[in-house]
């Protein structure tokens, strides 16, 4: 990212075929939408290169995911503003538009969906991105130590939710 930052534009294409399934990955899992996980996946390069000279150094990943994240949560925050629809009644359907999913897998997202945005991040992050604790902490805001604690915490809560759901 040095060398964008330093005016190669032509390095990015290498970051973007790095990064760019990661990236749509957290998305999907967030919102799963192929089109629009498409276009925020987009986005989130567009803006590296826009701003590359913010780039400071440090790890590229806690920088490229940073944007990410805040990309989502602006989009989200206008979205809320013009739907009244649940989150718990949006369809779960996987890339090809189907609802295909195994009964325990469509309570698994059920449950997910029943968690704060800022929990199902967490969760995202730590476990279907498989990103260690001090990358979130960067990303976030935090130390590590929290973010273990509060990924723990949701965990015991998705546990919860899970079984209670499996009652119902």
């Amino acid at each position: 990212m040095q060398s964008v930052a330093h005016g190669d534009l032509d390095a990015m294409t290498i970051l973007f075929d790095r990064y760019h399934e990661w990236i749509y990955n957290f998305f999907f899992k967030m919102k799963p939408d192929a089109a629009f996980c498409e276009d925020l996946t987009q986005n989130v390069f567009y803006k590296a290169l826009r701003y590359r000279s913010s780039y400071s150094g440090g790890k590229f990943a806690s920088w490229i995911f940073t944007i990410a994240r805040n990309l989502f949560h602006d989009h989200i925050e206008k979205e809320k503003h013009r739907s009244n629809v649940p989150v718990e009644q949006l369809a779960i359907v996987d890339e090809d538009g189907k609802d295909d999913r195994t009964d325990e897998v469509k309570r698994l997202h059920l449950v997910l969906n029943k968690l704060k945005k800022e929990e199902k991040e967490l969760i995202v992050m730590s476990r279907f991105q498989g990103m260690k604790y001090q990358q979130i902490a960067e990303v976030i805001g935090s130390n590590e130590t929290a973010v273990k604690t509060r990924v723990h915490r949701v965990i015991k809560k998705m546990k919860t939710l899970y079984f209670e759901n499996q009652l119902s």
